[in-house]
C-alpha cells in the first residue's frame, strides 16, 4: 500500500514545489490549506487548482480565524503591508500561523493513518519568519512524538520541509523539472480577487528574484500599475 502523506498547500510556488516533491517520492498526498482570515485569500483558490494538477488525492480547506487574534499585516487590514525591504521581523508575520497549520495537519495525519507530513517552508530566501527555522521544524517533530496516539504507540510522525535550505532560484528550477506551471500560484501578500500579483510586497519581490536567478521567465500575473 502507497503510503500517505499530508501536505500543506498554501496555493504559493514553494508549497506547489513541495507537493510535487512528496508526490515524485512515491506518496499518495492529501493537500490541506488553511483559510485562517488572510487579506490574500485568492491563494486558497489557487491552492484547489494546484492540488488537482499536481495530482492530490484529496484537497481539504480548514478554517481557523487568526484575523480574530490580529497582529500582522496578513490578517489585520489596519496594518499596511509593507511595499520596501525592512529589518528584523516584518508585520507580514502572521503569530502562530505555522504552528497551528502543523496541528491541523498533525490530527487529520492521524485519522488516514499518515505519518508523514509535508510543508514548503524556507529560511534562506524568506522574510524572515521564526516558524520557518529548521529549529522549528525539529521542534515540532518532537511534539507531534508526544502529543499523538500514534507517537506515543512508537509510531511517531515525520515533518518534511524538504525546500528549507533551498533558494528561490533552486526551488523554481526544480518545480520547473517536475512540470510545474507556476503562473497558478499565488504568492502575493495583497494579490487582488483574480490572483494577481501586487509586484511591490516582500513575497512579491522574492519570487521576482528567484525567477531572475533561476534564468526562468517570471509567469506571474501582475496587477497593472
Amino acid at each position: 500500500m502507497t503510503e500517505r502523506a499530508i501536505v500543506l498547500l498554501s496555493g504559493g510556488l514553494d508549497s506547489a514545489t513541495t507537493l510535487a516533491i512528496a508526490r515524485t517520492s512515491g506518496f499518495d498526498c492529501f493537500a490541506l490549506s488553511v483559510a485562517y482570515g488572510q487579506r490574500h485569500a485568492a491563494e486558497v483558490d489557487a491552492a484547489a487548482i494546484v492540488a488537482k494538477a499536481l495530482g492530490a488525492r484529496e484537497h481539504r480547506v480548514m478554517r481557523v480565524d487568526l484575523a480574530g487574534i490580529g497582529g500582522s499585516a496578513l490578517t489585520d487590514p489596519a496594518i499596511a503591508v509593507p511595499e520596501a525591504p525592512t529589518t528584523g521581523i516584518p508585520v507580514t508575520y502572521v503569530p502562530a500561523r505555522n504552528t497551528m497549520m502543523l496541528a491541523l495537519a498533525l490530527g487529520w495525519a492521524e485519522v488516514l493513518g499518515a505519518r508523514d507530513i509535508f510543508i514548503g517552508v524556507n529560511f534562506v530566501d524568506y522574510s524572515g519568519y521564526p516558524d520557518c527555522r529548521p529549529e522549528f521544524i525539529a521542534a515540532f517533530e518532537q511534539l507531534a512524538a508526544r502529543a499523538t496516539k500514534a507517537g506515543v504507540e512508537g509510531k511517531p510522525c515525520r515533518i518534511h520541509a524538504p525546500l528549507i535550505e533551498w533558494s528561490k532560484a533552486r526551488i523554481i528550477q526544480e518545480g520547473v523539472r517536475l512540470g510545474i506551471d507556476y503562473a497558478m500560484t499565488v504568492s502575493c501578500y495583497q494579490a487582488d480577487e483574480q490572483g494577481r500579483a501586487c509586484g511591490r510586497c516582500d513575497s512579491c519581490r522574492i519570487r521576482r528574484a528567484g525567477f531572475e536567478a533561476a534564468g526562468i521567465a517570471d509567469p506571474t500575473r501582475y496587477r497593472p500599475s
